[in-house]
């Protein structure tokens, strides 16, 4: 069993919270809080398609399966972490934060782009696309690419866009649509 400390937590959610991983530091443990087990399960489920796809894990952490813990049954991921070993934040501390760093220097605006790219590419589907789920892992002090870290998969009864890229590609692209409109346009920084 692994014991995890509420001082190793690095985000919460409304049902889950994640905390370091006592034993490496470059994984993470996703602990349900609150309501049931079937957001972690279809989450979970989603991965293991991925990983059967054989997907490069270049905008999604990768999933290496559920251990015990004081807490309750945990997840493990990647932990995204920047260059200089840094927990990475989140697109929306970057679009939001009172000292507003330049984008075009972090190289943000660039890694958008290339998040959009990458769902078409390897037909990612997302529950929702939020600044709040998704991190920025600087490689470089102006260059990094987004990570998307909660709310994957699809809650469709039977999930047919995951075998079929013109379902697959729609569904992304009302997804985007939508976060464009609601956070990217509302920016004041861009609009794709």
């Amino acid at each position: 069993m692994i014991n995890l400390d509420p001082s190793t937590i690095v985000g919460k959610g409304l049902h889950r919270e994640c905390y370091v991983h006592p034993e490496n530091k470059n994984l993470c443990i996703k602990i349900v809080v609150a309501g049931d087990h079937k957001e972690s399960q279809r989450e979970q489920k989603y991965y293991r398609l991925l990983q059967k796809r054989n997907i490069p894990w270049e905008i999604l952490p990768e999933f290496y399966g559920v251990v015990e813990t004081n807490l309750g049954n945990g997840a493990v991921f990647d932990l995204i972490r920047d260059f200089d070993d840094k927990i990475s934040k989140t697109m929306e501390y970057y679009l939001t934060s009172g000292d507003k760093p330049d984008l075009y220097e972090i190289g943000l605006l660039e890694a958008i782009d290339l998040l959009k790219i990458s769902l078409y590419q390897h037909k990612i589907i997302t529950m929702t696309l939020k600044p709040k789920n998704i991190v920025y892992k600087k490689i470089t002090p102006e260059k990094g690419r987004l990570i998307i870290v909660d709310n994957i998969g699809n809650s469709d009864f039977i999930p047919i866009c995951y075998y079929n890229t013109f379902l697959a590609r729609m569904k992304i692209s009302r997804k985007w649509r939508r976060f464009e409109n609601t956070f990217l346009g509302s920016s004041g920084y861009c609009s794709l």
